[in-house]
């Protein structure tokens, strides 16, 4: 056993006194060490701040401090930037749709920017399929009385969206040009705008995800008359999926993910994807986002990159083709 001079055991002990009062420093390297926040790119109440705060929860009950933050605006460009932009540091993480940063690549000044190189991916909390709904008042039960209905009413066919690029207008406009029908779009800057005149029957059609819509078909104010993909949904059996109603090659999905800053700390994305993937295998978790529409998915962060220049090459060909347009 040391035996120190009673001056230098004081100095050490005042020493040692000064490290534990000192913000972070017995944490030092340890992630985290403080609270997290999660910025989602869109309006609050919809599905991607939904699953964003389905994760933060999910870490919340792990002991793991998070909060939720918005920041809507220029098709989830504002708070893309804003985390591309912050410290890599695994404090500051972005909830996004796959649409909305696919799309920042064709919009004005985003040329240079590709999700799959400029952003870390983390986990992915769902992924759903899109419907095709429209007012009840419009009296349509199917796609025939849709294209019925479009080609009777010649460019007064209104669709609503999100905003330019995302989902809900690559998916109508992509619909429109198999059926060789012309669907007018009118931009939001959020599915809230979008579903108002909709419900009041000034928009006639919208492609979305069933968590947005749900309340409305429950009520009896909008009808869903196809599904995307090659499976009805279990919340909503009655409705067919593309493949029967005729429009086979429709085929629309989103996912919902995390992301953190380019170079970020690998600790951080491995804490992060880990944590949240044990967190999403609870059964309650997977009931919860089924209601929704969605499905549990299990992606590593390399298989998401994957995922996002797969989904790159097929936005730039629906550019080259003219299926989607900005104007």
């Amino acid at each position: 056993m040391f035996n120190f001079p009673p001056p230098v055991l004081s100095l050490a002990m005042s020493a040692l006194f000064m490290v534990f009062l000192t913000p972070g420093v017995h944490a030092q390297g340890v992630y985290p060490n403080k609270p997290i926040r999660f910025i989602v790119d869109s309006v609050p109440g919809g599905t991607t701040d939904l699953m964003t705060r389905l994760c933060a929860e999910a870490l919340n009950r792990q002991g793991v401090a998070v909060s939720v933050e918005t920041k809507a605006g220029a098709t989830g460009g504002l708070a893309a930037e804003y985390v591309m932009n912050s410290a890599p540091d695994g404090y500051t993480i972005l909830g996004a749709p796959n649409g909305n940063l696919l799309i920042q690549h064709f919009l004005d000044k985003g040329a240079n920017f590709n999700p799959a190189r400029d952003l870390a991916p983390i986990f992915i909390s769902s992924e759903s399929q899109h419907l095709l709904v429209v007012p009840k008042s419009l009296g349509i039960n199917d796609v025939a009385g849709l294209i019925a209905y479009a080609k009777a009413n010649s460019d007064t066919v209104y669709y609503g969206s999100a905003g330019l690029g995302t989902q809900p207008h690559i998916s109508v406009s992509q619909l429109g040009k198999m059926l060789n029908i012309k669907f007018t779009h009118v931009p939001y800057k959020g599915l809230g705008g979008a579903m108002t005149d909709l419900l009041a029957g000034r928009l006639q059609l919208l492609s979305s995800s069933l968590g947005t819509v749900k309340p409305y078909l429950k009520s009896g104010q909008l009808k869903a008359i196809a599904v995307s993909g090659s499976r009805r949904l279990n919340a909503i059996q009655d409705v067919p999926t593309a493949s029967e109603a005729g429009i086979a090659e429709w085929n629309m999905n989103v996912w919902f993910a995390l992301f953190g800053p380019k170079a970020l700390n690998p600790q951080a994305q491995k804490f992060l994807s880990e944590h949240l993937l044990t967190a999403f295998q609870d059964p309650k978790l997977i009931a919860k986002i089924e209601e929704q529409g969605g499905g549990v998915v299990s992606d590593t962060p390399a298989l998401i990159t994957d995922r996002l220049n797969k989904e790159f090459k097929v936005y730039t060909q629906l550019f080259k083709e003219g299926v989607i347009t900005l104007e």
